[in-house]
C-alpha cells in the first residue's frame, strides 16, 4: 500500500469525500496553447488537469502510464491542497470563462450546483463508446434533466459499520462479522436496539456504543433516493419519511445515551478511535485508511467491519472536461481511460479508492480484497454488496451539503441535553436561513 498517499487522502476526504470511467472517443482540438488549458503544437497534445487533495492519477502513476501509452501526448495536473479552495477557484474560472483546465474534478457535493448552472461550460459524455459499467445512481448525480452528462465517476463511498471486537467480547456480544452484521440485518432501528443490548453488558462506563447520532443519522438518510430535495429541486426535508424517521432514530440512541457525542472528524474523534471510546462507528470505504491511521498499530485487528442495515453511499467524485478545451477530444479520451475499470481497480489496491464502476467491482483486486488492519475483512465484498444495494437514483440538491451540516448540529443539541422537539424547530430555522 502506498501509506503516505492513502493518509494524505485520508485528510482530505475526512472534510468532504472522493472522482471517473473507460475507452472513447478519437482526435484532438485545436492548435496552440489556450488560456483554458492545453493546446496541440507539432502533433504533441497538451492535456491540463486541476485537481484537490490526493485523486490518486498522478501518486500512482496512473499519468505516467497514459503517457508512455500516448507518446504525443503530455498530462499536467495542477492540484489544490483541499477541495473548498479548490472549488472556489473554480467557481471564478467557470464564471469569468478563463482559466480553466481541460479536465476539472467535480466532488458530489458540487454536482447539483454544477449540472444545474454550469451545463454549458462542460462537455457531454452521454453515450459516449465504453461508458455503461458505472453504477447508475454514480452517472446519474452528474446528469443534467435533459440527459446531458458532464462528467465520469471516479470513486464512491459506500458504507459498512466498523466495529471494535474486544469492546463487542466484553459486552457479551458476538464478534464475528458475519453474526454481527445478523444483529441489525435490514433495519437500522435493530442497530439501535443492539447498542442497548451493548450497554447492558459493558462495564466499562467510558465506552458508548456508537461515536455520534449524526453518524447514523447520515448513513440512514444516504441510503434512500429521496434526501432533502425532491426531483423538481423543492426542499422535502420536513415532509420526507426517510428524514423523520433517521431523526427520531438517532435521537432515541441519544437520549439513550448510547452515543459518545462525538461526530465524524470533528475534535476528540480521532482520539477516540485510538482510546476506544466508542465501539462502533459507520463508515464509508474511504474512512478506513483514517481510522487505520488514527487509530494505529495498537487497535491493530481489534477492529472489523460488518455489513450495515441497508445500502447507503456517502462521497466520491468525478471529473469533467470542459467544453472550450482546444484539445476536448483528446480530454475526453484521458478521462475516459482514467476512470476505466482496470484504473479504478488499480486505484483501490493502491490507495483505497472505492471504485464508481460495477465492472470493477468484479476485478479480483477488489472482490478479493481484505484489510489486514481489520482482522482480515473482505472489505472488497462488504463495500461492494453495499454499492449494488444503492437506489438506482440519489437525487441531490444544491445545498446539501449544508443542510447536512444543520441537522448534525442539530443531533448534537439532543445530545447534550436538549430535547428532540427544540432540537429540530432550532435545525429548521438554521436550514431556512442558510438556503435562503
Amino acid at each position: 500500500m502506498l501509506k503516505v498517499e492513502r493518509k494524505l487522502r485520508t485528510k482530505v476526504t475526512a472534510v468532504l469525500a472522493c472522482t471517473a470511467a473507460s475507452a472513447l472517443l478519437a482526435g484532438c482540438g485545436g492548435g496552440g496553447a489556450s488560456a483554458t488549458g492545453g493546446g496541440v503544437e507539432d502533433g504533441k497534445v497538451t492535456i491540463t488537469m486541476g485537481l484537490y487533495g490526493v485523486m490518486g492519477f498522478k501518486e500512482t502513476g496512473l499519468i505516467e502510464k497514459y503517457e508512455k501509452e500516448h507518446p504525443n501526448v503530455t498530462v499536467k495536473v495542477e492540484a489544490a491542497g483541499d477541495e473548498q479552495t479548490y472549488y472556489t477557484a473554480l467557481q471564478t474560472h467557470l464564471a469569468s470563462g478563463s482559466g480553466l483546465k481541460d479536465v476539472q474534478g467535480i466532488e458530489v457535493a458540487r454536482a447539483k450546483e454544477i449540472t444545474e448552472t454550469q451545463a454549458d461550460k462542460f462537455a457531454d459524455f452521454a453515450g459516449a463508446k465504453g461508458t455503461k459499467h458505472f453504477q447508475p445512481w454514480k452517472q446519474g448525480q452528474i446528469t443534467t434533466k435533459d440527459d446531458k452528462v458532464l462528467g465520469l465517476g471516479t470513486d464512491t463511498g459506500p458504507m459498512a459499520v466498523c466495529y471494535r471486537k474486544d469492546l463487542f467480547e466484553q459486552a457479551g456480544l458476538p464478534t464475528d462479522r458475519e453474526k454481527v452484521g445478523k444483529l441489525w440485518a435490514g433495519d437500522w432501528k435493530k442497530y439501535v436496539e443492539t447498542g442497548e443490548k451493548f450497554a447492558k453488558g459493558n462495564k466499562n462506563k467510558k465506552v458508548s456504543y456508537l461515536d455520534s447520532a449524526s453518524g447514523l443519522f447520515n448513513a440512514m438518510v444516504y441510503g434512500n433516493s429521496e434526501q432533502y430535495y425532491d426531483k423538481s429541486g423543492q426542499l422535502i426535508y420536513k415532509t420526507n419519511p426517510a428524514i423523520k424517521e433517521a431523526w427520531n432514530l438517532s435521537t432515541e440512541a441519544a437520549q439513550k445515551d448510547l452515543t459518545a457525542k462525538l461526530p465524524q472528524f470533528q475534535p476528540g474523534w480521532d482520539p477516540g478511535l485510538a482510546n476506544g471510546t466508542f465501539a462502533t462507528t459507520v463508515c464509508p470505504a474511504w474512512m478506513l485508511a483514517h481510522i487505520s491511521d488514527k487509530a494505529g498499530d495498537a487497535n491493530k485487528g481489534k477492529w472489523d467491519v460488518a455489513k450495515a442495515p441497508k445500502g447507503a453511499n456517502w462521497g466520491g467524485s468525478f471529473l469533467g472536461v470542459t467544453e472550450k478545451s482546444p484539445v476536448k477530444d483528446e480530454a475526453k479520451k484521458l478521462v475516459a481511460w482514467l476512470t476505466a475499470p482496470a484504473q479504478q481497480a488499480y486505484l483501490f489496491e493502491k490507495l483505497g479508492n472505492f471504485p464508481s464502476s460495477k465492472t470493477a467491482l468484479e476485478d479480483p483486486k477488489v472482490k478479493d480484497a481484505k484489510s489486514e488492519y481489520f482482522s482480515g475483512a473482505p472489505t472488497g465484498q462488504i463495500f461492494g454488496e453495499a454499492a449494488n444495494e444503492v437506489p438506482a437514483e440519489q437525487v441531490l440538491g444544491r445545498k446539501d451539503g449544508t443542510i447536512k451540516d444543520a441537522f448534525s448540529q442539530g443531533l448534537q443539541l439532543v445530545e447534550n441535553g436538549k430535547s428532540p422537539a427544540q432540537a429540530w424547530k432550532t435545525t429548521d430555522e438554521r436550514v431556512k436561513k442558510a438556503v435562503g
